[in-house]
């Protein structure tokens, strides 16, 4: 017995792509990095001074310490004293004494107690400062941070770094 088969009896393939996994894995990533992005942040609220130059990249993990308008001291989030300030840089750095710091001041503080701080970060061995301020922003105007690029700069310019 001769059997005809039909057209429409042939098994189809499958042409198109599933796409279901790869969505799937977008958004978890997408989950992921909104739960992480807040926190690597620094919420500690200063008033900094703005700046035209172009921005240097920032590091995957970089330490800030905040000189706030009361001249109070803040590692990260966390206020510390400044008697504190050698053992706390110690433990956030993990004892790298190469480690860049990233200092932060409200336009406010006096140049002499930004200059204190500065020495203090010298004492305890941190020689590689570099000042933070806004970027391309009119005085006054708030929208983002951006990291001042290091070096010995002209001391006049408010982006220059500084690396007593």
């Amino acid at each position: 017995m001769i059997r005809m088969r039909h057209t429409d009896e042939s098994p189809h393939e499958a042409s198109e792509i599933n796409v279901t996994p790869f969505i799937d894995v977008m958004l978890v990533l997408l989950v992921i990095f909104m739960v992480t992005a807040p926190l690597t942040t620094v919420n500690v609220p200063v008033d900094l001074p703005s700046s035209t130059e172009k921005p240097t990249p920032r590091p995957d993990d970089p330490v800030f310490l905040t000189v706030k308008a009361d001249h109070g001291l803040a590692l990260g989030e966390d206020d510390i004293g400044a008697d504190a300030l050698p053992s706390a840089m110690e433990k956030a750095t993990k004892g790298n004494k190469d480690e860049r710091i990233f200092l932060r001041a409200d336009k406010t503080v006096d140049y002499g107690t930004l200059m204190g701080v500065m020495d203090k970060l010298r004492s305890a061995g941190y020689l590689k400062v570099a000042l933070v301020n806004l970027q391309g922003q009119e005085e006054g105007s708030e929208v983002g941070t951006t990291l001042a690029p290091p070096g010995n700069a002209a001391p006049a310019t408010p982006t220059s770094g500084a690396t007593p």
